[in-house]
């Protein structure tokens, strides 16, 4: 009954997306101008934070002291550059004490200080012949970035004896998107063009190969108008738009290669234009609804997570792949209805063919590269534990240098060595004592006589790891104290003062702040919403993979397998981005550790990918499962029919991530490669060795199921093929998978590749 209720559903898809194509496109076409229309400027409106937990201890002390103590937060500096003179010469004393009223004086400034006004010993070089101006820009990230845009070219540059420099946390963010949005508009650049000569090496025709890219294009679009709105009523990541143009072209690429594959296939064995839509949405379609559901499961799991950049890749992600599967089972069935079999027009191959072969049919119809996958298939299970076992291997040891992941925050080091914010950073960081604006802040609440407040100080400078406390500062009932930790801002040590901060006993309430404290409560968050995350991820898994297969085994082979996909990018971000290795040729620094939301968001969005090519494989195998029966000859068609298609598609995804993986930002940089990396691996090994070998292991257990699950299935479950007739089924495995035999008529239902 529900095979028959399914088909019912698809013949109706069919007939609404096919009944009026022209109006569908020019519907569509509207839509997407307005999208356009709607999220013009969606950069300029996201923020390049949100590491930090808005629930934290951290994030509350830190609100409290921009609030009660503006100068304790600067987020402006002013680098001044004496050049030969010393900062204590009266020239330069006298033009920085004019710059440090001039900016006391610009709106929307607060808690002005200078090394001229305090004689802080940490606000001058040791050289002596630079000094700084801190200040605080009040407002949201956004707030803060125009005021500093209005400001800053006032202040840069020569001013009598003196050179100014911009920097500061507020100047690193915005430099920061101001590059990822260069970056970005550089990435799309470069992957598109590569993109289309790679559909038209894929497809051959012109025509198809502009089919997949126009749906990418409708993807991305519509999402930026998506996060335009959402940006109206809370935080969004700059980042999130690179996850938006890798996955809008990537995902709408795989959907749309695999339908409009699946209806040249049909084409080509006889059927019309919109028979070869039916069986497409049939079969195709819905593998694509399948995949669709699975990756957006996999990115709505970061939703657990407080951290607005976490967050942000899961409305952009959610965003992007819906309207890539939108796109492809709506905009593409009703071009490729006007289109029919002039879809396989513009061979533009023609001319690279060594040999006279007709264009007749698409390029799928060749027997070649469909023989190659299906001999391929047929060794690797012959030698199914040989593969396994090496395989398997050879993941876990790539893998291995995850173990020795070090955990950091983000700062200057993610830009460019040329980029002025980060200049300053590195001569404050390089030639200042005491590492300004690196220390711990606590805050003390509730009102103390000057002796009480005196001995909590002398209780922090007792403290192990201490390196020098300076305050109290009060205001109010309130005071707060700078802490200096020993070694580096953000090393285990200063992790564990913050601990011991906390856990010191005071007669006030006391909180603390700072680059480890915020470090220290990341990683709170993340180890205490990870387990949900992952169970999310995992369970909806299982039930969709379930619900496509009918078994309780695949599932569970398909999540292991795709956790060990991921090994390799795991191992490499250690190994490459924290060790070091290839940052010259890379052109980043390494800082020694990893971001904390990283591996979680690259976790999220390589698995979801990967469990995109493992459900257009198992997809195919249980179509042709359901029809012969045969299990092993159900592995090499489906590896036959799919193989060179994945591989296609991983490479064009890799392609775009590499595309943005060229970002002058570190963080931008390590995600791109990544997540291509990670595309790769799953494609060219996990599913073309892995799965054949373990599958013939399996055998026939493979599709087992208990009785109740197995009515479930047959009630709620969808299959794309026709149940293969018992007698069928009793002889499975009397024919071998390299048989010529046991091609049975399968030949006469498709035509190759």
């Amino acid at each position: 009954m529900s095979e028959v209720n399914s088909s019912e559903h698809v013949g109706r898809w069919t007939r609404f997306v096919t009944a009026r194509p022209r109006l569908a496109l020019l519907a569509a076409l509207v839509i997407t101008a307005l999208a356009v229309f709607a999220g013009s400027g969606v950069a300029d409106r996201m923020g390049s934070g949100g590491w930090e937990a808005p629930d934290a201890e951290s994030t509350y002390t830190t609100q409290v002291l921009e609030r009660e103590f503006p100068d304790s937060q600067p987020n402006l500096l002013l680098l001044i550059d004496g050049g030969a003179a010393s900062v204590d010469d009266p020239a330069v004393a006298a033009e920085a004490d004019r710059l440090t009223e001039r900016l006391s004086a610009e709106p929307g400034i607060a808690g002005v200080g200078s090394y001229w006004r305090t004689k802080s010993p940490a606000l001058r070089s040791t050289d002596g012949h630079e000094a700084i101006v801190a200040a605080r820009i009040e407002g949201d990230e956004k707030g803060a970035g125009e005021i500093l845009d209005r400001i800053a070219p006032a202040y840069r540059g020569t001013h009598g004896p003196v050179e100014v420099s911009v920097g500061g946390p507020v100047a690193v963010r915005h430099e920061m998107q101001s590059i990822i949005q260069e970056d970005l508009l550089r990435a799309e650049l470069i992957a598109l063009p590569v993109t289309l000569v790679l559909l038209v090496m894929v497809f051959g025709s012109a025509i198809a190969a502009l089919l997949p890219l126009g749906v990418g294009i409708v993807a991305i679009l519509g999402t930026n108008a998506v996060l335009r709105a959402i940006t109206e009523f809370t935080d969004v990541s700059v980042f999130a738009q690179n996850l938006t143009t890798a996955l809008g072209l990537g995902l709408a690429i795989d959907y749309a290669l695999f339908i409009v594959r699946r209806f040249r296939e049909e084409l080509a064995a006889g059927a019309d234009t919109r028979a070869a839509i039916g069986t497409t949405l049939r079969t195709a379609g819905r593998t694509v609804l399948f995949s669709a559901l699975t990756v957006a499961v996999s990115l709505a799991a970061m939703m657990v997570f407080p951290q607005y950049f976490l967050r942000s890749f899961a409305y952009a992600g959610i965003a992007v792949v819906l309207l890539a599967a939108a796109a492809a089972l709506i905009l593409l069935p009703a071009a490729l209805m006007l289109l029919g079999p002039r879809v396989n027009s513009l061979d533009l191959r023609r001319l690279l063919r060594r040999r006279g072969k007709t264009a007749s049919g698409p390029v799928e119809a060749g027997e070649g590269p469909g023989r190659g996958w299906a001999r391929f298939s047929v060794l690797v299970m012959r030698r199914a534990p040989v593969f396994a076992v090496v395989t398997t291997v050879g993941l876990v040891l790539l893998g291995l240098p995850f173990l020795g992941v070090k955990f950091g925050t983000a700062d200057d080091r993610q830009l460019p060595a040329t980029a002025e914010s980060r200049v300053v950073q590195e001569h404050i960081r390089d030639g200042f004592p005491g590492s300004p604006g690196g220390g711990l802040e606590v805050l003390a609440e509730g009102a103390a006589s000057p002796d009480r407040y005196a001995a909590f100080r002398e209780r922090i400078a007792a403290l192990p790891g201490v390196q020098r406390v300076d305050g109290p500062v009060t205001a109010g009932g309130s005071a707060y104290y700078d802490v200096l930790p020993e070694g580096e801002t953000v090393g285990q040590g200063a992790q564990d003062l913050v601990r011991e901060l906390r856990a010191e006993p005071a007669p006030f309430d006391t909180s603390v702040t700072g680059a480890a404290a915020v470090l220290v409560d990341s990683k709170a968050a993340i180890a205490d919403r990870l387990p949900w995350a992952v169970g999310i991820i995992v369970v909806v898994t299982l039930l969709l993979v379930f619900l496509l297969t009918g078994s309780v085994l695949i599932p569970l082979q398909a999540v292991v397998l795709n956790a060990l996909s991921l090994t390799a990018m795991f191992g490499a971000v250690v190994w490459v981005f924290q060790d070091g290795n290839l940052s010259g040729v890379l052109s980043f620094t390494s800082t020694g550790d990893i971001e904390t939301t990283l591996p979680v968001l690259m976790f999220c969005v390589a698995f979801g990918l990967s469990m995109d090519y493992g459900v257009f494989l198992l997809s195919r195998i249980k179509e042709e499962y359901d029809r012969t029966g045969d299990h092993e000859h159900a592995v090499t068609f489906g590896l036959r029919h799919t193989g060179g298609l994945i591989t296609a598609a991983a490479l064009i995804l890799a392609v775009v991530m590499v595309a943005i993986g060229t970002s002058r930002v570190t963080n931008t940089k390590m995600l791109g490669l990544g997540i291509a990396l990670a595309v790769l691996m799953d494609a060219m090994v996990v599913r073309s060795l892995l799965v054949p070998a373990v599958m013939k292991l399996m055998g026939r257990v493979t599709w087992w199921a208990p009785a109740p699950l197995r009515a479930f299935h047959q009630r709620f479950g969808l299959s794309e093929g026709e149940p293969a007739p018992a007698g069928d089924r009793e002889a499975e495995g009397t024919e071998g998978a390299d048989g010529e035999g046991g091609d049975r008529a399968r030949d006469k239902v498709t035509a190759g590749a």
